[in-house]
């Protein structure tokens, strides 16, 4: 298999990572990781300390050089699924930034510290090297029920990713992507790092998110944005008042949204002060990237673009327009670790990946995702419906800040429509008849909240997912 970054051997001199005010050209960036994969050749597996940190970038290359699959470790994971994820992966060691602490549950790991001063360029790399099916990284991801899996992501689904994201968006080695996204995470880490780091450009991290930083950024030579819908709901808020952020927001050649849906109300707003639409991707840890809205392609708020180059998609057991989303191509993982029975599970008969989504197509070819299977398809007095219209229509009204939908349990409908509201003065929230009526007149009654709940805020996790179960979804 062709090396997942070749730049490292030609680039040299160019800027590939900056963290904050630390930074690596492509020649230093190749003598500290290939100093650090000698050192690991012969490894069964590694852990990183994923840190939005140099260290964790420089690890994690070093690791994919030495072909040792790579497990990236969410800093804020609680002890008991850090101890199942140690269990169930078994690393050799932990690679981390020197001086970060480590919870307990790695004690009994040896410690590598990972050295990003620039060393000696070893040779180039040796062909006949990993094999596409070799696996590059084991990320572990939140089920419905019992502890995470370990996705077993081999070097050809994040070679496949990232080649067909280059098609989709026109990405070239003079893109310079800016992002502020955790690095445990096929978005911050795959999408974010990896991917420049392929296309022979530049990725700048911000460490932690900010309107602000962004902006600087934007100004400063960057021409591409990858965050979540709580970043973009961020800089959509700040807008109205900051011309200068909105001047260097319309200067990016691309601003991508992922992770979850943006509103359709963000789109708006960012689209009015800058002139630049945001287009959105849809993929998730086991299939990496699945559909995207091209660079040269329409911004259509709401969908997320068509199926990317060599991605098979379907909607399964559609009924009402609605169906779930499987997909097949070389972009899928290998399969769970040690689990062959959830692995099994994942796929149908013929071959296809029940991805658990929702999703209308459009008659041209777009998805419109809908929400999860298990947590957004509400089916109330015969009629299916997906939560995520009725969260758009929700964000329409002047009174909501944010909003979330679930079904429960309801003695006449089946299931009835629950509206959780953040309203946008808290002293004066709007009424509940009033969101009814509101969804009503924008969708259709049926799709109308029968019971509104308000909140100071929603239960997100890192990625600024809402999470619905902790919203009591019945």
């Amino acid at each position: 298999m062709s090396p997942l970054f070749p730049a490292l051997r030609t680039a040299d001199h160019k800027e590939a990572l900056r963290f904050g005010e630390r930074s690596l050209t492509y020649a230093e960036l190749a003598g500290a990781a290939d100093a650090l994969a000698a050192r690991l050749a012969g490894s069964g597996r590694v852990a990183v300390w994923a840190t939005p940190a140099l260290e964790t970038a420089v690890g994690v290359v070093a690791a994919l050089l030495a072909g040792v699959p790579v497990v990236p470790l969410n800093p804020r994971t609680g002890e008991r699924e850090l101890a199942h994820i140690l269990n169930d992966s078994a690393p050799d060691a932990v690679l981390a930034a020197p001086g970060d602490p480590l919870p307990a549950a790695l004690a009994a790991l040896p410690r590598i510290d990972v050295d990003t001063s620039p060393a000696r360029r070893a040779a180039p790399e040796r062909t006949g090297g990993p094999g596409p099916e070799a696996p590059a990284l084991i990320v572990y991801t939140s089920g419905t029920t019992g502890p995470p899996k370990g996705a077993v992501l081999p070097r050809r689904a994040i070679a496949t990713t990232l080649d067909a994201l280059a098609d989709a968006w026109a990405w070239t080695p003079d893109d310079v992507l800016v992002h502020a996204l955790p690095l445990f995470h096929v978005h911050g880490l795959i999408l974010g790092v990896l991917g420049p780091l392929r296309r022979g450009g530049s990725v700048r991290h911000l460490g932690a998110f900010s309107v602000a930083g962004v902006a600087r950024e934007l100004a400063d030579g960057a021409t591409m944005l990858f965050g979540v819908p709580t970043m973009y709901h961020r800089i959509a808020e700040s807008l109205d008042g900051d011309p200068e952020s909105a001047r260097s927001l319309a200067g990016a050649r691309l601003l991508v949204s992922g992770s979850a849906a943006l509103p359709v109300h963000d789109h708006r707003r960012i689209a009015a002060a800058t002139g630049r639409a945001v287009i959105e991707r849809y993929g998730m840890t086991e299939t990496l990237m699945n559909t995207g809205v091209r660079a040269d392609g329409e911004p259509r708020p709401g969908t997320v673009g068509r199926p990317l180059p060599g991605v098979e998609l379907r909607l399964a057991d559609e009924a009402d327009g609605i169906g779930e989303i499987q997909v097949r191509g070389p972009h899928l993982f290998s399969g769970y670790l040690n689990r062959p029975d959830a692995t099994a599970a994942a796929f149908t008969e013929d071959g296809w990946f029940r991805t658990g989504d929702l999703a209308s197509l459009d008659p041209d070819g777009y998805v419109r995702i809908v929400g999860r299977k298990a947590t957004d398809l509400i089916k109330s007095g015969g009629y299916k419906i997906g939560a995520g219209e009725i969260e758009n229509a929700l964000l329409d009204h002047p009174g909501v800040r944010e909003a979330a939908v679930t079904g429960e349990p309801d003695a006449d409908l089946g299931e009835r429509v629950v509206a959780w509201v953040v309203p946008a003065d808290p002293q004066a929230p709007p009424a509940e008849e009033e969101l009814a009526a509101h969804v009503a007149a924008q969708l259709s009654p049926h799709k109308r909240p029968r019971t509104v709940r308000f909140l100071s805020a929603l239960p997100r996790n890192d990625m600024g997912k809402v999470m619905k179960r902790a919203l009591g979804h019945g």
